[in-house]
């Protein structure tokens, strides 16, 4: 599977729903109602789309998002499902973490790899205020049963907003180097609530590693794949490593290597996560699954994906999950 300007589709985002237990404030508009909607796709019908892009299209990657994918009471069917399919290099997942701590043993034994968990701040109140919920020992609890389920890596997503947690950075980086995990510093793009005042919230990657300088000795670049993150191994001045990746959207645009698409949970496709829908491709789907009209939409709407993200993102994050 390939857009119109020859770029290789292999990574699939897919939104299973837009509700979510948080208000993230670069995420969630105020008064956006999260319940889950009856047109979500179904287990069968996630399986019998990614299984066709797989075996069809060549796609080895599957990320589940949200919203809050953790809301499904299905989700471990579509775990179960997806960790079936043969040729699927990687399945992976986005939560905030707040189920967890309860949830990620059974996630691991239905064929969950690898998990990201966001985390903004290790302080309570800041905590809170950047998510709407004062649930940080849930989180942190989440973070330590996912390493002990065997999910390898586990990753944070640090969104980093000036004014909220910019200064924090040192200590993040410092709590992740002690458990092992890697940390991903995200630059704020401007769209969702924030895209007005975002000039004065972004923070660059420039600044990000300025800021940590005051604990970071050197970076030693390391291999990004099909990441979207400049990884680098961090050594700290006191002899501790880190693994530390920036997602750098707006200072190091990755446009030109863009492998992905994202699907959402009611079908609708987004060759690029700031730009609009291109179609939808439920009627490829529902109420029968059919592959010749699926290749159909797919090739109409990734004929619109853009060479570069427009300058101010269109869509909604808590409907995409980043």
């Amino acid at each position: 599977m390939q857009d119109h300007l020859g770029r290789r589709i292999r990574y699939l985002r897919l939104s299973l729903t837009h509700a979510c237990g948080m208000q993230c404030l670069y995420c969630r508009p105020p008064g956006y109602a999260t319940h889950r909607d009856e047109n979500e796709l179904s287990p069968t019908e996630i399986e019998s789309l990614v299984r066709h892009l797989v075996s069809v299209h060549g796609l080895r990657k599957v990320r589940l998002t949200g919203g809050e994918p953790t809301v499904r009471p299905d989700l471990i069917e579509i775990i179960q499902r997806l960790s079936s399919i043969e040729g699927l290099a990687d399945l992976c997942m986005t939560t905030n973490g707040m189920t967890l701590s309860r949830q990620a043993a059974a996630l691991r034994e239905a064929g969950l790899r690898r998990i990201n968990v966001s985390l903004d701040s290790l302080l309570p109140e800041r905590f809170a205020a950047i998510t709407g919920v004062d649930v940080l020992p849930r989180v942190l609890e989440g973070i330590a049963a996912a390493t002990e389920a065997g999910m390898s890596p586990v990753k944070i997503n640090t969104v980093v907003v000036r004014g909220q947690n910019e200064d924090e950075l040192p200590e993040l980086l410092s709590f992740a180097s002690d458990n092992k995990l890697e940390i991903r510093f995200i630059e704020l793009m401007p769209m969702g609530p924030l895209h007005e005042r975002w000039n004065e919230r972004y923070v660059p990657e420039s600044e990000m590693r300025r800021t940590l300088s005051s604990v970071v000795d050197s970076w030693q670049p390391r291999e990004s794949s099909s990441d979207s993150a400049r990884r680098y191994i961090a050594s700290l001045a006191d002899g501790r490593q880190a693994s530390v990746g920036f997602v750098t959207a707006m200072s190091h645009p990755f446009c030109e290597n863009c492998d992905r698409i994202r699907i959402g949970s009611g079908a609708e496709l987004y060759p690029c996560l700031m730009d609009r829908p291109s179609n939808n491709l439920m009627a490829a789907i529902r109420p029968e699954f059919d592959p010749d009209e699926l290749d159909r939409l797919l090739a109409e709407g990734l004929s619109g994906k853009a060479a570069e993200h427009p300058a101010r993102g269109h869509a909604v994050m808590i409907e995409l999950g980043g």
